[in-house]
């Protein structure tokens, strides 16, 4: 049968990370390529104590339909790591349980954004989230950053150009993926300070913020907030296990009535198990503990990915050095595409993620995005060595 689907259904297209992770599935591949946790890492032993402990405790309450808005128990721990880890003091009417951030990320626009409003995005930034803002329809205008985020003298200028027109934000200020990139006090506060005069909703993206392994930790945008325009959201999935689908949105309790009416009409509710795993987690076991262990070996891995890149990259390639998260953003010369380049790096069994999709409005072909916190101490040392051996031979050609 020839299905007639919609304008909307017509116009999807598939996350090019997702449709790359399908091709480096193949255990040969050494993959640079998703934003995957460490499995080894996965407290799975815990998390059988945990779940009995579960079903001792509330039984078939813990299987049943739950509110929308999220288990209380879990609800009143982010408020507490919100407070602990992020600055921000906040009340339970002011969290909101959601199936991922990619959730969160998905219903925000919705509220917000009709087809043609103007959006703010970081360039580059992280295509997941350009995905789900695609179904809103919005003009991307793209905000100019180095090597400190958005450069405020930038976001200025396109504040005065579209003014009242503007409808949301979105910004990853720590460890920016896909560059690695923090944004330091002086940038937030500008940035705070303009939002402010300006007065639209920023969505500020924390999926990282906990995973730090140099410096010292910088106040998030939202413990800055004094008018409710930064819309928080977190997740468990890198500091604990990104298959339990938890993660959490902080904002005005208005926003959070609108997004979940959205999640009554998506999924009715992130699921009632998965979130008392994480509660009962918390209570039972030290998350912070689990955290420096993250961190400790990620850490690890990104000093060897980057040291082993200055030994074996060609010297015209540029990288970034994050200081936390999960990405190292690596730069190519002028006239290099990345994307027409992987054919040659998958021959050698390596894989990145080609930069130019992370550009809402196109541009970024000579870049790429490097993950290393899944593969292994020397499967990094040997998929850095085969893909500079691939970026000297082909910067030699255009010499």
């Amino acid at each position: 049968m020839e299905y007639k689907f919609s304008d909307l259904a017509n116009g999807l297209k598939a996350s090019e990370i997702r449709e790359l992770l399908k091709l480096t599935a193949q255990p040969e591949i050494i993959s640079f390529a998703g934003g995957l946790p460490a499995p080894e890492l996965f407290p799975l032993e815990e998390l059988k104590k945990v779940d009995i402990a579960i079903i001792d405790k509330e039984g078939k309450a813990a299987v049943q339909y739950g509110t929308t808005e999220g288990y209380v128990p879990l609800r009143q721990h982010i408020c507490e790591r919100m407070k602990k880890s992020f600055m921000v003091d906040c009340g339970i009417d002011e969290v909101f349980i959601t199936s991922g951030s990619q959730q969160g990320l998905s219903f925000i626009p919705q509220i917000f954004i009709n087809p043609g409003d103007i959006m703010l995005v970081e360039s580059p930034t992280y295509l997941g989230a350009l995905n789900a803002f695609k179904l809103c329809g919005p003009k991307f205008v793209e905000l100019p950053t180095d090597d400190k985020g958005v450069i405020p003298e930038e976001l200025e200028k396109i504040l005065k150009q579209y003014g009242d027109k503007i409808r949301l934000a979105y910004v990853i200020p720590e460890f920016q993926n896909p560059t690695g990139v923090t944004w330091p006090i002086e940038r937030r506060k500008a940035f705070m300070e303009l939002i402010n005069q300006y007065n639209f909703p920023v969505i500020e993206d924390d999926p990282y913020g906990e995973l730090r392994y140099d410096g010292d930790k910088v106040p998030s945008l939202k413990s800055m907030d004094t008018k409710g325009n930064i819309i928080f959201l977190g997740s468990f999935s890198k500091i604990m296990m990104p298959g339990l689908r938890v993660a959490w949105m902080v904002a005005d309790p208005a926003i959070i009535d609108k997004c979940v009416k959205y999640k009554q009409a998506a999924d009715l509710q992130t699921s009632s198990f998965a979130q008392r795993q994480v509660s009962f987690f918390l209570d039972m076991f030290d998350i912070d503990a689990h955290i420096k262990d993250i961190c400790d070996l990620y850490g690890k891995r990104r000093t060897l990915m980057l040291d082993k890149m200055k030994e074996y990259f060609p010297a015209e390639c540029k990288f970034t050095y994050p200081e936390g998260g999960l990405f190292t953003w690596v730069e190519l010369p002028e006239g290099m595409d990345a994307k027409e380049l992987m054919p040659k790096v998958l021959e050698k069994k390596v894989a990145y993620v080609p930069g130019g999709a992370f550009y809402p409005n196109g541009g970024g072909e000579n870049h790429f995005r490097m993950n290393y916190s899944c593969m292994p101490e020397d499967k990094i040392v040997e998929g850095v060595k085969r893909l500079g051996d691939v970026l000297k031979e082909e910067i030699a050609k255009m010499k």
